[in-house]
């Protein structure tokens, strides 16, 4: 296989999740699907660079403070007077999250316009990550969408997880669009069942992930919580197993799993046509269980450092 060099790019929102519990107390945490990811690939001591809009404001300086101490590069960061965006995420029994409502409007996140995130492209790019917020709120969406398609015409692996967020999803129609569109630009995917239940609710998990992938990726990891995963191709689904953990909270848990995978790509020297080799994508998988399940034994979105794994 050849191997790639370059900088794993991590395009979408960065945030605080507020947590509210059973109890009086409200926690906040630095979040954000694509921000989370990139934490978990410089944790994982493999070259990140965000791309995103941070606020000013003292949230956004220590979403910013918080990614330089983790390594993640900053040389992509547009930055604005804006506040930071915010996410309510409300959790259930065992620790997992029932709701999240996100306050959006006016703030940091959704407005990365295309022509800011095209001028801050980093040089070298072996890999371009999008999802969640990134894939909904304008005009970050469309950016993102440019960025994609600015890389389909170079060797860069495009890899997206969706992680839909249906109560901001306003037009699913349009939504649905925009996810084929990207799909068909797309190398890896990464969903969870509760993505594809919301994508294609009709449809057993695995053959809603793998209906999928006829809009271009060659290969669809399933996540499925404490059940691991299911790397899914046109033809195979291969189970991947978890380790067993006491759970504190899964906040931050679907994206260590996407960092985990990217960074073990990354560290071998991988790109889009080693996609093509079941049994790599299924041990990277496994890898990629680790750490979320790492992240788990943690409050927040937490990512495991190389060290502890």
């Amino acid at each position: 296989m050849t191997t790639r060099d370059g900088t794993i790019l991590v395009g979408g929102e960065a945030l605080f999740d507020v947590v509210a519990s059973d109890g009086e107390d409200l926690k906040a945490h630095p979040g954000g699907g694509p921000f989370n990811a990139a934490r978990t690939i410089a944790r994982l001591e493999q070259p990140v660079a965000y791309l995103g809009r941070l606020s000013t404001d003292q949230f956004g300086a220590r979403l910013e403070r918080i990614l330089v101490e983790d390594g993640v590069s900053l040389e992509s960061v547009v930055r604005t007077e804006e506040p930071t965006t915010l996410a309510l995420a409300e959790l259930g029994d065992g620790g997992s999250v029932s709701r999240y409502r996100f306050y959006v409007q006016g703030t940091s996140a959704s407005g990365l316009t295309s022509e800011a995130a095209l001028l801050a492209l980093p040089p070298d790019i072996s890999t371009v990550f999008v999802g969640t917020l990134g894939l909904v709120l304008e005009p970050m969406a469309s950016a993102l969408e440019a960025v994609v398609d600015r890389l389909s015409g170079t060797d860069a692996m495009v890899a997206v997880d969706p992680n839909c967020r249906p109560h901001v999803i306003g037009d699913p129609a349009a939504y649905r669009r925009r996810l084929k569109w990207i799909l068909a630009r797309t190398h890896l995917l990464k969903v969870s069942e509760e993505d594809v239940h919301f994508l294609d609710p009709d449809r057993d998990p695995v053959k809603a992930t793998r209906a999928l992938l006829v809009d271009g990726p060659a290969v669809g990891i399933l996540t499925r919580g404490g059940d691991g995963a299911v790397v899914v191709t046109a033809t195979e689904a291969v189970e991947v197993e978890p380790p067993k953990i006491d759970v504190v909270d899964t906040i931050g848990a679907g994206d260590a799993f996407a960092g985990g995978f990217l960074a073990w790509w990354r560290e071998r020297g991988f790109g889009a046509e080693a996609l093509g080799d079941l049994d790599t994508v299924v041990e990277g998988a496994r890898f990629a269980c680790l750490v979320a399940a790492r992240t788990c034994e943690r409050a927040g979105a937490s990512p495991p450092y190389r060290g502890e794994l």
